[in-house]
This record gives structure tokens, sequence and C-alpha cells, in this order.
């Protein structure tokens, strides 16, 4: 039965009760005003409009297309455990007791896939999402930038020890002047920048507004792309002491690697993983005023492609008979970095964890590492339990503070069931 969930002292419907498809966005010829989103006139971002704007992003801003290649794509065999699944019940973190169904609503679940040896044994679509249908995978987006340059340490195209500016001559003068690759790599850059998205005034919206994905008001006359946001951000503090999680390190990340090897991130990610992956669907990204992607958050895609990167990063980097990302790379991000570096973080919700080439290690009894974005994205990597899970959500809350007491007790119950398969 539908109702509301409170989080952070606010009040919003829960996941039944906000189903896109129920609350009618954008059906009609002309959607009635009310159940209208326009960008620069609605939040994009807002709830409920979130519930669908997520699978729909590139029909409010531009795009540009990652090539799933001219191949067929790559296929799952399929074991059907739902019934096992649907008949998990546990603990989330507040000690509440849990039904696998009930957990999906409450964390508002657009979509979700469960691979365990490589086989789809659970798949679910819910409200906006289908199976073809890309969607936002915010700061997942992050791992996957970061694999690429790993890869490109790892080949030696470009060298961790070097600081920005070897590359980017642009840069210095401001936070990354000094700051090695390695230390954007694992955001341990001490950089003026904020990025709490529950503040209006924080500097994430400010790097929105410079790429396009926000509305500019009357009369901006702010950096007009990424490019030049990056060149306002000055130093705060050293680098290298702690984790301080900022999307904007992405965005230098990725133009490094655009720098040293000529090619747009959507063309790298396309040949270098998208294509050999044989992924079902094109991705995308969301460009800035110039056409950069958006490297910190801007990409697109279908969920069972995401499963099959996760599902690569579980067997070592290969998949579907091809060895997709180096061994080496994989082990060196599953080891992960120096806990005591992440604590200073302050993530209450993740004790233990540690940050390495943009993903978050769990340091737990199953290996696990993950990919994580705001308002519920996750690819979850535990090769312990031989189980990988990519989940598409639309919570009302950005931080994944709001789902995490449900998720990550969800997903460490279910790597308990499968392992014990």
């Amino acid at each position: 039965m539908a109702g509301t969930l409170t989080f952070d002292g606010r009040t919003y419907p829960d996941g039944r009760a906000s189903d896109p498809k129920a609350l009618g966005w954008m059906q009609g010829s002309p959607p009635p005003a009310d159940r209208r989103i326009e960008f620069g006139k609605q939040a994009l971002l807002g709830f409920p409009q979130i519930r669908w704007t997520l699978c729909h992003t590139r029909e409010f801003l531009p795009t540009v297309n990652v090539w799933r290649g001219d191949g067929g794509p790559s296929t799952f065999a399929r074991e059907d455990l739902a019934g096992d699944i649907e008949a998990l019940a546990f603990d989330d973190l507040q000690g509440r007791r849990m039904q696998w169904q009930d957990a999906l609503a409450d964390t508002y679940t657009d979509g979700i896939v469960v691979l365990h040896r490589g086989r789809i044994v659970y798949e679910r679509y819910i409200g906006e999402l289908q199976a073809h249908v890309p969607h936002s995978c915010f700061s997942v987006t992050k791992s996957y930038a970061c694999t690429l340059a790993a890869m490109l340490v790892h080949e030696g195209v470009v060298d961790e020890r070097r600081p920005i500016a070897h590359w980017l001559p642009e840069m210095r003068g401001t936070a990354w002047e000094d700051a090695t690759l390695r230390q954007v790599m694992d955001m341990q850059v001490g950089a003026a920048y904020s990025e709490a998205y529950a503040d209006s005034a924080a500097d994430v919206w400010a790097y929105s507004r410079a790429g396009g994905t926000m509305a500019r008001p009357p009369g901006y006359d702010g950096p007009g792309n990424f490019y030049e946001y990056l060149a306002t951000i000055r130093k705060d503090g050293a680098h290298g002491e702690a984790i301080s999680y900022k999307t904007v390190n992405t965005e230098v990340l990725c133009w490094v690697m655009k720098r040293a090897t000529g090619l747009s991130l959507a063309r790298m990610l396309s040949e270098r993983l998208w294509a050999p992956l044989g992924c079902e669907q094109d991705a995308y990204f969301t460009v800035d005023p110039i056409g950069v992607p958006m490297g910190g958050g801007g990409m697109s895609a279908a969920l069972r492609d995401l499963a099959r990167f996760g599902e690569a990063m579980r067997c070592d980097g290969a998949f579907n008979g091809k060895q997709v990302v180096p061994a080496a790379v994989v082990a060196d991000i599953a080891r992960g970095s120096d806990p005591a570096k992440f604590a200073k973080a302050g993530y209450a919700l993740l004790p233990g964890y540690s940050y390495r080439s943009m993903w978050w290690v769990a340091h737990d009894e199953h290996g696990t590492f993950e990919a994580r974005g705001i308002h519920g994205q996750r690819i979850y990597v535990a090769p312990g339990a031989e189980m990988v899970i990519a989940r598409f959500g639309s919570h009302p809350v950005a931080a994944n503070s709001g789902n995490d007491p449900i998720t990550l007790a969800q997903f460490r119950a279910l790597a308990g069931l499968l392992r014990g398969r």
C-alpha cells in the first residue's frame, strides 16, 4: 500500500505513491500544465518529477552518443531465482525488519539486475524504466572514466606521479597545479569547492550552471563551460592527506585523458569498454556548451549494460571471452586504498571503506567494491559471493545516506544468500 517516507525532516510520497506512470508526467498531447516538465521552468531533479526525468535526460539537454559498435550484443544465461530473492528478509542498518519488495519501493528503485556467476538471476523494471531505456548514472560515470584512466596508467600512456599542470598548463594557479594524477584519481585534492547537494549555494550548482545542466539565471556572466569553471577553483588544504570527494576532480581527469590521447571521453568509452563488452544499447553523455562530455556524472545507460561492466570487474577484467580491462588494473582497484584517509571524509554509513580510482571499496568478507551515484545509482561487485548488482533509482534525497541504510543491508543479505548456493 502506498504511503509516505520521511528523510531529514521532510516527508515524501513513497516509491509506490510516486510511481511516474501513475502520476502521468508528460502524458497527453500536450501534457496538462501540472503534469509538464520543462527545462528551466521545473527542476529536473525535483521530486517527484525526478522519477520521470532520469529516464529522459537527452530530451532536455544536449548529448553525445557512446556507440555500442557494430557487433551483436553479448548474451547472458539466465536462472530465475526471483522466488528466493523476493522471499528474502533482512534488518536494515537502523534495525528495521525489511522485506525485499518493500526495500525496492522504499529506496525508489527504478530497475535492478542481479547476476550470480554471470547469469541473470533477478531483473525488475519499475515505473518509467524499461530494459532498453538509458537512465542517468550520475557518479557511476566516475568509475567508468577512472577505470579508463587506470588503463592508460597501466599502459604507460600517462604517468600517475606527474602533476596535472604537466598536461594542463591551464591549471597553473588552480587547486590542481601541484596535485598529481594519482591524487586526482583517488579524490585526495585540497580544493575550495563544496558538494553538499542539499545546500542551494553549494559550488556543485555553479559547476552545473557552467556545464549547462542547470538553467542559468537572467544576466548570467559566469563560466561558460566546464574548462572555464575549473580555472576558477583554488587550492584549499594539502593534497594527499584525506579523501575529499569532489566531482570537479573527474572533469580534470577527463581533460587530462583528452589532452594525452586526443580522444573524447565518449569515443574512448565506446572503443575501450562499450563495444568490447558487447553492450546492448548505445549510452550517451550530456555535454557542455563547447561539447565536453560531463565525465563527473553525465552518462546515461541501459541497466544490463552496467551489469556487463560490473561482471567484467568481478572477473578480473575478462568478459565474453575477452580481457577488456587489464587484470592488474582491476586488482589495484579491488585492493582499495588507505581506510584511514577515507575515515576523515566522515561517511558514517561506510565504516572501513576506502576509495581507489573512483571506486568505493568495502574491505568486507565478499571483497565488495562499488560504483555509486546520487539518488541511488549503483554497480555493486561482490567477488566473494560471485555476485554483481546493477541498480537505478530516483530517490528524493540526492546523497546516498538517504538509501544506504536499506541498500547496504539489502545487498549484503543477498550476497549471503547467493554465496551459500
